[in-house]
């Protein structure tokens, strides 16, 4: 159960900002950061910001707008171009810092102009058990994570986010699209279109939980164990080889070990 001293542990320290941007990406993390926000200080210091990029999806997009008008908070949309990032196109290990970099530098010079003293995102302490070279990028410009800072985990939030009655307390963990791909891969916008409507195909199939990574020509699909008999029905089964062949993959393939956060990571961490 999530205790008194963590709400009061957060509560303080969202009190003693003057004025904040959230960076709301529409998941569960940041709509509860942005409640919490919102409730502390008022809607009047409060602004909400979504990046709109090559790797959003219009569900995010949607998401955010949703969980802002619920806040009621002024919420804006950034158009940020992640591919003319040439360390992000290039999709090293360290893609996500160079993202990240990037990103929040626009949203602190968004902040500066429009008179909000601090930027916030919505990390959490379960997020340091996979590897997230973005931290770094947050460290280095001093945006705060009081969520991480104040020792949410991922399970406190969700709590949390049932209390509030936010629409998303349930919705499954997701990462950028950009996160589909192995690292070394370059990432295009056609490909990020490919894996986006390849995984449209597998969720309207009734998924609560999938990956589409994209290995060139080979689409390797990661869904959790207790959904292998609903992806191998012979109907799904044939749409999904049929989708995703005309979609351009040449290969589809199940991968037995089933869905796992950051499974393109485990190569980073057999290489350290």
């Amino acid at each position: 159960m999530l205790g008194s001293a963590k709400l009061n542990s957060i509560v303080s320290l969202i009190t003693s900002c003057n004025s904040v941007l959230v960076a709301l990406s529409g998941g569960v993390d940041s709509s509860v950061l942005l409640k919490l926000t919102v409730d502390c200080l008022g809607a009047a210091k409060v602004l909400a910001v979504t990046i709109r990029s090559e790797i959003t999806t219009p569900e995010e997009l949607t998401m955010a707008a949703r969980i802002a008008q619920i806040c009621q908070v002024n919420h804006e949309v950034l158009t940020v171009a992640d591919l003319l990032v040439p360390e992000f196109a290039a999709n090293s290990p360290e893609r996500c810092y160079y993202c990240k970099l990037n990103r929040f530098r626009l949203l602190q010079e968004l902040a500066g102009s429009r008179g909000y003293q601090v930027v916030v995102d919505g990390s959490n302490l379960s997020d340091q058990t996979d590897y997230r070279p973005g931290m770094r990028a947050l460290n280095e410009l001093g945006i705060r994570s009081p969520l991480r800072e104040c020792g949410f985990t991922k399970e406190d939030i969700r709590q949390l986010a049932k209390r509030f009655a936010l629409p998303n307390w349930q919705q499954p963990a997701n990462a950028c699209l950009a996160s589909r791909f192995p690292y070394g891969t370059p990432i295009t916008a056609e490909a990020l279109a490919q894996v986006a409507k390849g995984e449209g195909l597998l969720l309207s199939l009734g998924l609560t939980q999938c990956r589409l990574r994209h290995h060139g020509p080979i689409a390797r699909i990661e869904v959790v164990p207790g959904e292998f008999p609903l992806i191998l029905e012979p109907a799904h089964r044939e749409a999904i080889i049929t989708g995703l062949k005309q979609l351009g993959y040449t290969y589809v393939t199940l991968d037995l070990q089933g869905y796992r956060t950051g499974s393109l990571n485990e190569v980073v961490a057999v290489s350290r």
